[in-house]
């Protein structure tokens, strides 16, 4: 039988990473080939708390690859056959000021460093009053 791997978290923040520079959530700029960073903020942002984290890595990598709808089963299927890197290596959390909470269901929304939620969350208080899990998006650079 084959092992199937997750990214998801369940009642868990991602602080953005110790080395981002971002003093506020920004929009990753739109390009023509449109990045992965600004394909995940645009699934998330317009989608609070609807789909798990495994939802928007696999649609934002089946997409980029124009993989048919019919067959994304498949494909969903052998791309969780080995382990991919989760939403702490987003460049939402490592370059563009965003922290991403997992609610109980795994569901992932979005929050700018600058506002109160993202403080109440990275405090390890979830939206309901809840504890929450908190660890931070990876660095960018090795410390040293």
């Amino acid at each position: 039988m084959a092992t199937t791997h997750t990214t998801n978290y369940v009642d868990t923040f991602i602080a953005v990473a110790d080395d981002c520079a971002a003093t506020a959530g920004t929009v990753p700029p739109a390009r023509a080939q449109p990045s992965i960073a600004e394909l995940t903020y645009a699934m998330i942002a317009e989608h609070p708390y609807r789909y798990t984290s495994d939802d928007v890595i696999f649609t934002v990598w089946a997409d980029r690859r124009g993989i048919e709808p019919a067959d994304r089963p498949a494909a969903r299927a052998r791309f969780f056959g080995t382990g991919q890197p989760c939403l702490r290596s987003s460049d939402l959390g490592k370059r563009y000021g965003w922290g991403v909470h997992a609610d109980s269901g795994g569901r992932v929304a979005l929050y700018p460093i600058e506002s109160a939620e993202y403080a109440l969350l990275s405090s390890g208080t979830g939206p309901a009053g809840d504890a929450t899990t908190v660890t931070r998006a990876m660095r960018s650079r090795r410390s040293g």
